[in-house]
């Protein structure tokens, strides 16, 4: 009898924990002393206080959980925005060296973004039903499909202030998300350009298993293209998901840093797959 098929997932921005730079240290020293070089300073110790020190931090703790794991062979793999990169780096299209340079950039470029347009990001619980209206009254985006009962909307802060009276007005849950930026809509646009330019200058290789492009829900078909359009793209992670299951996988592990991607599995799709995550006191066995 065939094992289930395992679908390994990397988390994005949010998922920052205390003990990243333990994780790091232990398992990936070299990306520690990059991650140092590359951030000017050291991203772990402040992480969550803007981009160009949180996604380098996730980035190397998320390489560094797959390592936790074993670094498994698994038939599929996903990553939820900033995680696509450790994605495809675990997959074996592009080195840990370049994948952190490039993140370094982006996390950079999107800061610029931000201090250009003082952006923010709402999460709303409900599906699209309830949040694209929201959406189209106050001018945002939506940026995350992350589950049945979660999206989160993307835009200028005073439309996510407003958004947010709105749809407490309605009834709505709505949280106001602690991100400096407006992640996954237009106002990132000037940063698309820069890292399109990063990318063009990159080796990439045939992945040695499929990764799902989380802005389509399909295979990678372009990753430089797929990478520098994802920081206006929606993530679809909800229909990465269901993607997965199509294909087969009923065992989902989250490399870390956080269970948050852990958690929307079970929301999607349900009980009848296992949901596991590496960034706990006994990690996930693949």
């Amino acid at each position: 009898m065939n094992e289930p098929a395992t679908a390994l997932l990397f988390p994005g921005q949010g998922s920052q924990t205390a003990t990243m730079r333990e994780t790091v240290e232990r398992y990936r020293p070299e990306l520690l002393e990059l991650a140092l070089e590359v951030s000017g300073d050291d991203p772990f110790a402040h992480a969550g206080e803007g981009t160009h020190f949180t996604q380098p931090a996730i980035y190397c703790a998320s390489l560094a959980g797959f390592t936790r794991l074993g670094e498994p062979a698994a038939e599929l793999m996903a990553g939820h925005s900033l995680g696509e990169f450790a994605a495809l780096v675990a997959a074996g299209a592009l080195s840990p060296e370049d994948g952190l340079r490039l993140v370094a950039l982006r996390g950079r470029l999107t800061r610029n973004a931000d201090e250009r347009s003082r952006g923010g990001m709402l999460a709303v619980r409900g599906g699209a039903e309830q949040a694209a209206p929201l959406a189209e009254r106050h001018g945002l985006t939506v940026a995350n499909d992350n589950s049945p009962d979660q999206m989160v909307l993307s835009g200028a802060r005073e439309a996510i202030d407003a958004a947010a009276a709105d749809a407490e007005s309605e009834g709505l849950r709505a949280i106001a998300l602690p991100v400096a930026g407006a992640f996954h809509s237009p106002l990132m646009a000037p940063a698309v350009a820069p890292l399109e330019a990063a990318l063009a200058e990159v080796e990439f290789r045939d992945p040695r298993t499929t990764v799902i492009c989380a802005g389509s829900a399909k295979p990678f078909e372009d990753p430089r293209r797929e990478l520098a359009q994802g920081l206006l793209a929606p993530v679809r992670w909800r229909e990465t998901l269901l993607a997965l299951r199509e294909r087969g996988a009923e065992r989902y592990v989250e490399t870390g840093p956080g269970k948050v991607l852990s958690g929307l599995v079970r929301k999607t799709l349900g009980r009848d797959v296992e949901a596991l995550s590496a960034d706990s006191p006994e990690p996930a066995h693949v």
